[in-house]
């Protein structure tokens, strides 16, 4: 058995989510399908938000809303493989009145093998897009940097 998977971490302005790989990630021959790593950055990004108490969905609200990805940009450079321990690294680079733009790397130590780039909103549930609502704004200023992850 592999060391246990590190825990997740900020390190500096990014936020840093470990996943272990599974067989069910995998093809048959043991690499990653590609779409699971729009999975693994949709997930880290949710952590992202969870450790600075920012909710993906408002859905008990009066007014429900989530985020909601309106543009995605992923380069796969090489593969990840089944029992590989990989970080998603998570850096908010824009904000404005109504979307933010995330960079995300996913690393096996020091190997890069995917890039990516979001742009998200807040919308209601009919499918408006909304302002993003001030404390949120105040919890992810701290943390907004220019630069790639």
């Amino acid at each position: 058995m592999t060391d246990a998977s590190p825990s997740a971490r900020f390190e500096g302005h990014t936020h840093i989510w470990p996943v272990r790989i599974y067989y069910e990630d995998t093809d048959l021959s043991g690499i990653v399908y590609h779409a699971n790593y729009l999975r693994y950055m949709e997930r880290a990004r949710t952590e992202f938000f969870r450790a600075m108490g920012i909710k993906a969905a408002y859905l008990e609200d009066a007014d429900p809303a989530a985020w909601a990805l309106r543009k995605v940009e992923v380069e796969y450079l090489r593969p990840a493989k089944f029992d590989d321990i990989i970080e998603v690294h998570t850096l908010a680079t824009d904000l404005t009145g109504v979307r933010l733009r995330a960079s995300q790397v996913i690393r096996r130590g020091d190997a890069v093998l995917t890039r990516g780039a979001v742009e998200a909103c807040i919308i209601s549930l009919s499918g408006k897009p909304k302002r993003i609502p001030t404390e949120i704004r105040d919890k992810l200023m701290p943390f907004l940097s220019g630069t790639v992850a």
